[in-house]
């Protein structure tokens, strides 16, 4: 996982945006919707690699398992790849960043939303360790803040999101790593200690499966909280989706 960071992008990211006449920033000030009950979480007791967001995400959503964190076989665990066809996402109240807001263009993300329900109450969290936010993050206070919802409409820096269902995620997904390195076999970024993860079937490196993605991949919403279930790449959705999307799975 690598980011493009810092002023020179943002001020490209600004240009561009007024070359379009579009408002390069947020499209409404953040909510900040009342905390979870149970207080925060130490997210340095979970293994985490720098750039690595895909396996972190992966053994994050094992270890809320096997903590009883989250149901035994992991129903109410998503996996969410976000990016675009430029590779160029926004993401705000990242601990990479070198700016005051967190400021970050990632070229993807992976994090892990858990989506609850309790009494028909809708209770989803958002888990991402490379975030400052509170962890876990409530998922309208992460939108707000994180994602920020931008005035960009069809710019090469609308977010799109690969949601795939826990379960299928935790058996499907495998990275060699590979993309970490440069033409001449060299780490960009030094790898884990821990070796690389193999889905069930012995594949051994999906990864690009997951972070490609496009707006025809995106579609209707019905159709969607269905096929989660079904698609081992999951479901694309996009920015306009995501907030309704988790409240439409069944309970």
């Amino acid at each position: 996982l690598l980011a493009w960071l810092l002023a020179t992008t943002r001020l490209s990211m600004a240009d561009d945006g007024a070359a379009a006449g579009v408002d390069p920033s947020p499209s409404s000030p953040p909510i900040h919707p009342a905390a979870p009950d149970n207080p925060p979480i130490d997210a340095a007791s979970f293994t985490h690699t720098p750039y690595y967001c895909e396996e972190n995400v992966h053994l994050l959503c094992k270890e809320l398992i096997r903590a009883g964190l989250a149901d035994p076989a992991g129903n109410d665990l998503y996996a969410v790849f976000v990016s675009n066809e430029e590779k160029k996402i926004p993401l705000w109240y990242q601990k990479a960043s070198r700016t005051n807001d967190g400021f970050v263009l990632w070229d993807y993300h992976v994090i892990c939303i858990q989506s609850r329900r309790n009494k028909g109450d809708v209770l989803d969290l958002v888990w991402d360790l490379d975030s400052s936010l509170p962890f876990p993050c409530p998922f309208l206070q992460y939108i707000a803040d994180a994602i920020q919802p931008l005035a960009f409409g069809d710019s090469i820096y609308g977010r799109l999101f690969r949601v795939v269902h826990g379960p299928l995620f935790l058996r499907s997904f495998a990275s060699d790593r590979s993309h970490m390195k440069d033409p001449m076999g060299n780490w960009i970024e030094l790898p884990p200690k821990y070796e690389p993860i193999v889905a069930e079937d012995g594949n051994t490196n999906n990864l690009n499966e997951y972070i490609a993605m496009s707006t025809n991949d995106v579609g209707d919403l019905e159709s969607m909280v269905n096929d989660v279930y079904r698609n081992k790449h999951g479901v694309v959705i996009n920015e306009t989706l995501l907030p309704v999307f988790f409240s439409r799975l069944p309970e």
